[in-house]
């Protein structure tokens, strides 16, 4: 699966550094009125999470299953539901992925250090595109 998204990389990325992305990101979305759930992880372990006005458990869900989707391809999730969201029951079947733990839906991106995946990004609350906008421009603010 080829991704042809241009996602920011940085040179060198902490748990702090994370933490800040997130909660600046919670910021812009404050501000904005922006009714999203944010994730931020690196590895297995989740160092951001937080839930704005307007979102449910269902949003929670859905950052997840599409933080899997990164973890599994390396690529956003966007450019997985580009490939496969026209037939996504072929993507669990080609796959061997279950719907409850994998969403190939726009709002999950890596945390690339040199190329390398060390974690992930994700945005669930608006349009698939939206979410991934929101990601990647955040992605853009701190690689810059």
């Amino acid at each position: 699966m080829n991704d042809d998204m241009d996602i920011p990389e940085f040179t060198r990325l902490d748990l702090g550094v994370v933490w800040r992305l997130g909660r600046d990101l919670v910021e812009q979305c404050l501000q904005e009125a922006y009714g999203v759930t944010i994730c931020a992880k690196v590895g297995q372990q989740h160092v951001f999470h937080a839930a704005l006005p307007g979102t449910s458990a269902d949003n929670d869900s859905w950052v997840h299953r599409k933080l899997r989707v990164v973890e599994h391809f390396g690529i956003a999730s966007l450019a997985v539901q580009e490939q496969y969201g026209t037939a996504p029951r072929d993507f669990y079947r080609i796959f061997g992925l279950e719907p409850s733990r994998y969403a190939p839906a726009g709002g999950a991106v890596p945390l690339l250090v040199a190329g390398t995946l060390v974690g992930g990004l994700g945005v669930s609350g608006l349009e698939s595109v939206e979410d991934h906008n929101l990601a990647v421009a955040a992605l853009q603010r701190w690689c810059s």
